[in-house]
């Protein structure tokens, strides 16, 4: 769970629906997706222009990929491991590749993107 006032990110026991811990990330936390097969989570951050890579082992932040402007929404796919990022204000998508954490490609798409989803 992104949380926007404490620039953090939750982690939830989903047995025990219990806090396990909070994860510091970058600034306005928003969109957050997991791949299950890296167990790798990724955090779309509105503020700060960034995608925190959380290592889902660990619970600790071991990468931030630079986006475009305002990223809001942000999905991946588990087969691919690319990450695409709805960036809200400059009205693009970046790809990440899942392996480096950099962007390979932006893609121009309408105005104010927030969601994104995923067909593997």
């Amino acid at each position: 769970m992104t949380n926007e006032g404490s620039n953090t990110v939750t982690v939830i026991n989903g047995f025990t629906n219990s806090v396990i811990t909070n994860i510091p990330v970058g600034l306005l936390p928003r969109g957050v997706t997991v791949n299950p097969i890296t167990n790798r989570i990724y955090v779309a951050n509105f503020g700060s222009n960034t995608v925190s890579v959380i290592d889902g082992a660990t619970n600790t932040v071991v990468a931030s990929s630079g986006v475009g402007s305002a990223p809001t929404g942000v999905a991946v796919n588990p087969f691919t491991n690319a990450i695409y990022v709805a960036n809200n204000v400059s009205n693009s998508v970046s790809v990440i590749n899942g392996i480096t954490n950099t962007v390979v490609a932006t893609v121009g798409v309408g105005i104010q993107p927030r969601g994104v989803a995923v067909n593997p």
